[in-house]
C-alpha cells in the first residue's frame, strides 16, 4: 500500500475536485494541491526517470528541494518544460508527462542503460569518446544530455511586471521565524514586506505544531492579521532569487501556469532570512528507490494535503525530533518502525516497489522511508551577500557566521530549532538588538562512510552521483570542492545541491582524512530556485532595454524640416529639408565646406574623470600617452581592450591636474563608461578616482567651417578667440550659464563645439543658426557629417574598424614603440599576430574617372590557384559633393604598404578594379583645420 488521504487534513479546498492525466492516465486532485501531493495520494510512485542511468525516481522532499519529480506540462495549448511537481499547483485539466523516460517512467526502455553502470561512472565521457575523435560522438552526447524537451508551443504574448521597490525590512520566509519577525519589527513602526514561496504563510508551523489549542492555522491568520494592522505587506506564492550588489533583492511571484510573473527589485535597509531548513538524505545502499524520502517531506505531505505517504513507515533519523513525526505518522494510521541507521549500514530492499529495509542484520517491511541526516539551513542568501559560515560540530552542518551588518539569519536558516529560541531570535532581529545566543543541539553524526561499499550509494540523485564516483574523483586528484563537482556534477542539478553538497563534502573529508570544514563548500549562485524565463523576459526588450535617447533640441530640429533617424541610440537629424536625401546631403556638405555647418553635437559621450590619481588612470587607459596633456589642452587618442583592439576613439581634454574631460562615440558611451569602471575598481584605488557620466547634462552646438570663427565670435561666448588654437578649450559663458568651448574638428575645417547646460541649448542654437544665416552657414545633419569625416580618412570605430583591427593598423604606431608607461592592451601589441605583414590596414581607394562609387562590404581580392582569396573589404563609400568624384576606405591586408597598387574589387558576381590610396582624400596638408 502506498500513499492516499486521511480525513479532512490538510489546507486543500475539498470542494473543488481537479483532474489531470500523468503519463496517459487520468487522475484526481483537489484545489490547493500540487501536482507531487495530487500523484502520492492517488498511490504513484514512480514520477520520472534518472539522468544518466534511467533509474526509477519517485519523490524527496516536498517543496524546492526535491531532486526527483521533475515532470513537462501542457495547459491550454501552451507547453512547460521541467516543472518541479512538488512546487507546481495542480490546475484542472492540465496534461503532465514524466521526463527523461520513454514512453512512460513506470516503464522506461532506456532504464536498459542502468546495466552498463560499470561502464559509466563519473567523467567517462571525458575519457571513452576521445578515440577516435570526439566529434563523431558529440552530436549523440548532445542529444543525450539534460532532461525534459523544449517546444514551440509556448506562450509568448505576455511579459513579466518588473517593479522596483524599497522597504525598510525584508522578512523572507514565513514560517514561525519570519512570521514573528515580521510582527515585531511591524509594531514598532517599521514598513515591512514578508514574503513567502508557498501559496499559504506558515511554513513548519503546520508540520510541527505548537500547543496552541486552536492550531496552527488560527495561529498563522492571527500573526498575518497583526502584520497587516500594523501596516506591514505580505506577499505569497513569491521567492527571493538573489541578492546583488548595494543590498539589492530581487523577488519573484509566481501567479501560476499561463499567468505572467512579477518581478520586484528591491533595495530594504534591513533584511531577516527566515528561509528555514532542508533535510539531509541518509546515505546507504539503493537510498535512491522510490519510496525513500525526507522526514520532513512525510510530515509536510500529511499536514498541508492530508496524504499520508505510506502504511508501512520506516524513519532512519538522527534527529530529536523524529519521534514526534513517528507520532504524527502513527496516529494518522501507518505503521511505524523507528530505526537506528549508526548502528548498522542500511540497505532498501526492493526495486520499483520498495519492500523493506535491512539494518543491523534485520529486515523490516516497509514501503516508504523517511530519511534524515540531520538538517541544512538554506544560508544560500547569506552568502550572496557575502556572509561567511562556520561548521558546526553539534549541528553537523554549515551555519552563518560574520556578515553584513544589514542581514539578519534567523530560526532553521540559522541552525535553531527549538520554537522557543526561534521567537526569541526573531524579535531580536527585528528589533535590531544583540543578537542572542544559538541555542544548544546536537546530533550524532550520520555521514557518508566510504568504508562501507556494499551496493550503490547515491550523494546526488537526479544527476546519478554515487560515493563510488566521489571516491573516484579523489584517486583522481579531483580533491577541491569546485573539481569534484564539475567532474562529477554533484550540485549541479535542479536543486543547487540543496540535498546533495553536505554529503558530498562529507564523503570527500573521509577520503581526504579531513574534517568537513578543511574541505570547504562551493560557491552559492542566483537564483536560488529555478525561475520561469518569462521573468527574465519582462519588459526588457525592443526599445525598452535600451531606450531611445533624445535630444533636448529635437524640437528645433524638428521645427527646420529635419529627417530623424536613430544613431548609436540617439534619435537625431539625418538631413533637413525634404525628403531627397542624396540631395539634401549635397547640399549640406558643401555648406559645411564653403561657409559652416552647425551641427547638434550632444549626443557624443560626455564623460569627467576627477581625483588625485585621475591624471595617471587616463593614462593607463588610453594607447596614447596623456600624462603630460597640459590644462587647456586636448588631445586625440584610442582606449583598447586588453586584447589590444581599438575599444573606442575620442577626444580627451585636461582642465587641470585633477580633472578631464573624455569625449567618445556616442553609441560607445555606456559601453565606455562601463570600461572605465572596470578599470577604476580593478587597478585604482575608488577614493582618489571618481568617473562621472555628464553626458546628459550639457547640450553641445558645433560649428565647423571656414565662416566658423565668425559665427562663434557673434554668440559673445568668450571675450576673445585671438590665439585660440586648435585642440585647445576654454571656459567662458552663454548669457548667464557657465559654457565652455573646446576646438576639435570631426570634418577637417575650423570647428567650434560650444557646451552649455540643457536649460540654455535652445537659446544658444537659436542663436547660431541666426548669426550663421548672413554667412551661409546653416544646420547639417548625420549623414553628411558621416561625407564629411570619410573625404578626410577620419574613422567610424565599428564601421572601419573589424574585430581584429589594433591602432597600428590604423596608421597610428607610435605609442606601441614609445609609451614606456603601462596601459590598457599594451602586451598585445606585441604578440606574433599583432606584428603580422599581413594585417587588415586602413586605407582608402579610388576608382578610375566615371566610374559609380564601391558597394560598402564589396570585397578586395587576389586570384590563387584559379581561386579568390579576400584581402579586405569597403568599409565606407560615398559620393563626395566636395571632390565631385566617389571615395572609400577600406580595411586591406597589408594595405598601408601597397599604396598606389591597382587591386579587384569583388561584389556580388560583378569584378571592378581600384587603386589603392591614403585615406585622407581632402585637403591632405590639414591646412583648413586652423584657418
Amino acid at each position: 500500500m502506498t500513499g492516499h488521504r486521511i480525513g479532512t487534513r490538510g489546507l486543500l479546498d475539498r470542494s473543488k475536485t481537479l483532474s489531470f492525466r500523468f503519463d496517459g492516465k487520468t487522475y484526481q486532485g483537489f484545489q490547493g494541491d500540487t501536482v507531487a501531493s495530487a500523484l502520492l495520494a492517488s498511490g504513484v510512485r514512480i514520477f520520472g526517470r534518472s539522468f544518466k542511468y534511467h533509474r526509477p525516481r519517485g519523490v524527496w522532499g516536498a517543496w524546492f528541494d526535491d531532486p526527483n519529480a521533475i515532470v513537462d506540462i501542457k495547459h491550454g495549448g501552451v507547453h512547460y518544460p521541467n516543472c518541479q511537481a512538488t512546487m507546481t499547483q495542480l490546475v484542472d485539466g492540465m496534461e503532465v508527462r514524466s521526463v527523461n523516460a520513454w514512453p512512460t517512467a513506470q516503464k522506461d526502455l532506456k532504464g536498459i542503460l542502468d546495466l552498463a553502470q560499470r561502464f559509466m561512472p563519473a567523467g567517462f565521457y571525458y575519457k571513452m569518446f576521445m578515440w577516435p575523435d570526439w566529434h563523431l560522438f558529440e552530436p549523440m552526447i548532445r542529444k543525450m544530455a539534460g532532461i525534459g524537451t523544449l517546444s514551440a508551443d509556448v506562450q509568448d504574448d505576455f511579459e513579466a511586471a518588473i517593479l522596483h521597490e524599497h522597504c525598510e525590512t525584508l522578512v523572507i520566509g514565513g514560517g514561525p521565524a519570519g512570521l514573528t519577525a515580521a510582527r515585531a519589527a511591524a509594531k514598532a513602526g517599521k514598513s515591512v514586506l514578508l514574503i513567502d514561496d508557498h501559496p499559504d504563510f506558515g511554513g513548519s508551523s503546520y508540520r510541527y505544531p505548537n500547543d496552541a489549542a486552536e492550531g496552527p492555522s488560527y495561529w498563522v491568520a492571527e500573526q498575518l492579521s497583526a502584520i497587516e494592522d500594523a501596516g506591514g505587506r505580505v506577499l505569497s506564492s513569491t521567492t527571493a532569487i538573489g541578492v546583488y550588489d548595494h543590498q539589492a533583492v530581487s523577488i519573484v511571484t509566481d501567479r501560476g501556469l499561463g499567468t505572467a510573473p512579477v518581478v520586484r527589485k528591491l533595495r530594504p535597509d534591513n533584511v531577516i532570512v527566515a528561509t528555514g531548513a532542508v533535510d539531509r538524505p541518509v546515505t546507504f545502499s539503493n537510498n535512491d528507490r522510490p519510496g525513500v524520502m525526507s522526514l520532513d517531506a512525510g510530515a509536510e505531505f500529511l499536514a498541508r494535503f492530508g496524504v499520508l505517504v505510506g502504511q508501512q513507515i520506516a524513519i532512519l533519523s538522527n534527529r530529536p525530533d523524529a519521534h514526534d513525526v513517528a507520532a504524527q505518522l502513527e496516529n494518522a494510521g501507518a505503521k511505524v518502525d523507528l530505526l537506528d541507521p549508526k548502528s548498522d549500514p542500511a540497505k532498501a530492499i526492493g526495486y520499483r516497489n520498495l519492500k523493506g529495509v535491512r539494518v543491523a542484520g534485520h529486515t523490516y517491511p516497509c514501503d516508504t522511508i523517511l530519511a534524515s541526516a540531520g538538517l541544512t539551513p538554506l544560508v544560500h542568501l547569506w552568502r550572496h551577500a557575502g556572509g561567511k559560515l562556520d561548521w558546526d560540530e553539534g549541528r553537523q552542518t554549515f551555519v552563518p557566521s560574520t556578515g553584513p551588518d544589514w542581514m539578519r539569519v534567523i530560526g532553521g536558516a540559522n541552525g535553531t530549532y527549538e520554537r522557543s529560541a526561534v521567537e526569541e531570535e526573531a524579535r531580536s532581529a527585528a528589533l535590531n538588538t544583540s543578537r542572542p545566543e544559538r541555542h544548544v543541539y546536537s546530533i550524532s553524526p550520520l555521514l557518508p562512510n566510504t568504508k562501507n561499499t556494499e551496493g550503490r550509494q547515491w550523494i546526488d540523485f537526479q544527476h546519478d552521483v554515487t560515493l563510488k564516483d566521489v571516491a573516484l574523483a579523489h584517486r583522481e586528484n579531483m580533491v577541491s570542492v569546485e573539481h569534484l563537482k564539475r567532474y562529477t556534477t554533484l550540485g549541479m542539478a535542479g536543486d543547487q545541491g540543496k540535498t546533495s553538497n553536505i554529503a558530498g563534502l562529507a564523503a570527500m573529508a573521509d577520503l581526504k582524512g579531513q574534517r568537513i570544514p578543511e574541505v570547504g563548500t562551493t560557491t552559492f549562485r542566483p537564483p536560488f530556485v529555478p525561475v520561469p524565463l518569462e521573468a527574465y523576459r519582462g519588459a526588457s526588450r525592443d526599445t525598452q532595454v535600451a531606450p531611445l535617447k533624445r535630444l533636448t533640441l529635437e524640437p528645433e530640429h524638428r521645427a527646420l524640416g529635419a529627417a530623424l533617424g536613430e544613431y548609436g541610440g540617439w534619435l537625431r537629424p539625418a538631413w533637413y529639408g525634404g525628403d531627397d536625401e542624396q540631395s539634401a546631403v549635397a547640399s549640406e556638405c558643401k555648406i559645411a565646406r564653403d561657409a559652416a555647418a552647425i551641427m547638434d553635437g550632444s549626443a557624443l559621450g560626455t564623460i569627467e574623470v576627477i581625483g588625485p590619481d585621475a591624471r595617471a588612470f587616463v593614462n593607463f587607459v588610453y594607447y596614447n600617452t596623456m600624462s603630460n596633456l597640459k590644462p587647456g589642452r586636448i588631445r586625440y587618442g584610442f582606449m583598447l581592450t586588453e586584447s589590444g583592439l581599438v575599444f573606442d576613439d575620442g577626444v580627451i581634454a585636461c582642465v587641470d591636474e585633477t580633472r578631464f574631460i573624455i569625449s567618445c562615440s556616442s553609441s560607445h558611451a555606456d559601453a565606455v563608461m562601463a570600461h572605465l569602471e572596470n578599470w577604476r575598481q580593478d587597478s585604482f584605488d575608488p577614493d582618489r578616482v571618481h568617473i562621472h557620466d555628464t553626458t546628459q547634462n550639457w547640450s553641445t552646438v558645433t560649428i565647423a567651417g571656414p565662416k566658423a570663427r565668425a559665427i562663434v565670435d557673434a554668440l559673445g561666448v568668450l571675450d576673445t578667440l585671438d590665439d585660440f588654437a586648435h585642440m585647445t578649450l576654454r571656459f567662458g559663458a552663454f548669457e548667464d550659464v557657465p559654457a565652455r568651448v573646446a576646438r576639435v574638428s570631426f570634418t577637417g575645417d575650423s570647428s567650434f563645439e560650444v557646451s552649455v547646460p540643457n536649460s540654455a541649448a535652445v537659446r544658444l542654437w537659436q542663436r547660431a543658426i541666426a548669426a550663421g544665416k548672413p554667412h551661409g552657414a546653416g544646420p547639417v545633419g548625420a549623414e553628411a557629417l558621416v561625407v564629411l569625416r570619410a573625404e578626410k580618412g577620419y574613422i567610424i570605430v565599428g564601421k572601419d574598424t573589424e574585430g581584429e583591427t589594433m591602432p597600428h593598423d590604423l596608421g597610428f604606431g607610435a605609442p606601441r614603440l614609445r609609451k614606456s608607461a603601462a596601459f590598457v592592451g599594451d602586451r598585445s601589441l606585441h604578440t606574433e599576430n599583432a606584428n603580422r605583414e599581413d594585417r587588415k590596414q586602413f586605407v582608402g581607394l579610388s576608382v578610375e574617372d566615371g566610374e559609380p562609387k564601391l558597394p560598402i562590404g564589396a570585397h578586395i581580392v587576389t586570384v590563387q590557384n584559379g581561386e579568390r582569396r579576400s584581402l579586405g573589404y569597403v568599409t565606407s563609400s560615398h559620393d563626395s559633393p566636395t571632390l565631385e568624384r566617389p571615395i572609400a576606405l577600406a580595411l586591406v591586408s597589408g594595405g598601408l604598404g601597397a599604396m598606389g597598387q591597382p587591386v579587384e574589387i569583388y561584389h556580388m558576381g560583378k569584378t571592378r578594379r581600384a587603386t589603392i590610396t591614403p585615406s585622407c582624400a581632402f585637403d591632405t596638408e590639414g591646412a583648413r583645420i586652423d584657418a
